[in-house]
């Protein structure tokens, strides 16, 4: 085996097991309508083992919502298409666009709604608890 083998194998294992790990993460959305998540990344936070730092690229629906939730952790994220209407307890309901970026600190209960008619694209980078579930559906 040349070394060029042995690094492409080397490469192709710790992709693999990333997938793997990022792949079987707690992600849904159980009052989620018209949105998908792809996992990106997910890694242990370098200064706090405790905590896992997961990336997903979201998309969702013309008249999509991400139905009402929380997070175990910091949620920031950074619209790449459309407009977004989020609605937070205890704040004002707000549009967000291309280029925008917005945080929802943890424990906030919030909702994002596609406000347009074209698809909505994110980038979501959360820092959350280690073994807790990314996202927990809420009750209307």
């Amino acid at each position: 085996m040349t070394h060029t083998s042995r690094k492409l194998g080397a490469v192709f294992a710790v992709t693999l097991a990333v997938l793997v790990t990022v792949l079987a993460s707690p992600v849904a959305w159980a009052q989620a309508s018209g949105m998908s998540a792809k996992p990106l990344l997910r890694t242990s936070l370098s200064d706090d083992t405790s905590k896992d730092t997961v990336m997903l690229a979201v998309e969702i629906a013309a008249g999509g919502t991400t139905g009402r939730h929380f997070h175990h952790g910091d949620e920031y994220a950074f619209v790449l298409q459309g407009t977004l209407e989020l609605v937070a307890e205890g704040r004002e309901t707000r549009r967000v666009t291309v280029g925008d970026a917005f945080h929802n600190p943890r424990g906030l209960i919030h909702e994002a709604k596609n406000a347009g008619d074209t698809p909505v694209r994110l980038h979501i980078v959360f820092v959350v608890d280690k073994g807790k579930p990314i996202i927990e559906s809420v009750a209307k």
